[in-house]
C-alpha cells in the first residue's frame, strides 16, 4: 500500500519529465550551473543526457552521490557553496544557471540572482522551476513560495531581459527564464562617463 500524499505522487511523477523539459530548454548551453542541487539528480541527468559540463552547488551537501564518474568515464561536479556567494566562478563564465524547487528556499534571492546575472556569459540564460503560492506544494509542506510575477519582477530588476514566466504541470510549476543582455548596457553607459 502506498503511504505518500497525492502531492507527494504528483511531484514524483513529473520529476523526469521536467528533466527533461529544463534538458530540451538548455540543451545549446554547454556550461551548467544547478543551484539548489540537492542529490544532483539534474546535474546527473543533463551531464549524461546532453554531454554538457554541468556543476551543482548546495549549500548542504549532504545528499551529494558518492559517485560522481559517468559511464563514458567523465565526471560531474557537487559543490558545497552558499549560491549567493559563487566567488569561485569567475564573471560571465556559465552559458546556463538553472534552480529546480530551490529559489524559495535562499534566504537572500536577490543577492542569489545578482550572482547569477554576474556568473553568466552575454546571451546567457537563467532559468527558474519552482512551486508557485498556492500550489499543492505549499498545502502539503506548508512553505512560503513566490507569486509568479515576484520572480518576473525579481528578474526584470537584476538586468535580465526577454523575461518569460508562465505555470505548467496543471498549474503546479513555474516556469521561469530571462536572459543576460548580450551587452551589458550598464558596461555602455560608463565608457561614455570616461
Amino acid at each position: 500500500m502506498d503511504h505518500k500524499k497525492p502531492a507527494d505522487n504528483f511531484y514524483e511523477a513529473i520529476k523526469f519529465r521536467l528533466h527533461r523539459k529544463i534538458g530540451r530548454e538548455l540543451s545549446r548551453a554547454g556550461r551548467i550551473l544547478d543551484l539548489g542541487c540537492g542529490p544532483c539528480d539534474l546535474v546527473e541527468y543533463l551531464a549524461i543526457a546532453y554531454c554538457q559540463s554541468v556543476t551543482g552547488v548546495d549549500i548542504s551537501g549532504k545528499k551529494f552521490p558518492r559517485r560522481r564518474r559517468l559511464p563514458d568515464g567523465s565526471n560531474f561536479h557537487c559543490l558545497r557553496r552558499d549560491a549567493a556567494h559563487l566567488n569561485f566562478m569567475k564573471e560571465q563564465s556559465v552559458d546556463a544557471v538553472v534552480t529546480l524547487y530551490a529559489l524559495h528556499e535562499m534566504i537572500h534571492a536577490d543577492a542569489v540572482l545578482d550572482e547569477i546575472h554576474r556568473i553568466l556569459r552575454p546571451g546567457g540564460e537563467v532559468l527558474i522551476v519552482d512551486f508557485p503560492r498556492g500550489s499543492l506544494a505549499q498545502k502539503l509542506w506548508n512553505e512560503d513560495y513566490y507569486h509568479p510575477n515576484e520572480i518576473k519582477q525579481l528578474l526584470i530588476e537584476t538586468g535580465f531581459y526577454r523575461v518569460r514566466v508562465w505555470l505548467i504541470e496543471q498549474k503546479q510549476i513555474i516556469w521561469a527564464r530571462g536572459f543576460r543582455r548580450p551587452v551589458d548596457k550598464k558596461l555602455i553607459k560608463r565608457s561614455y562617463h570616461i
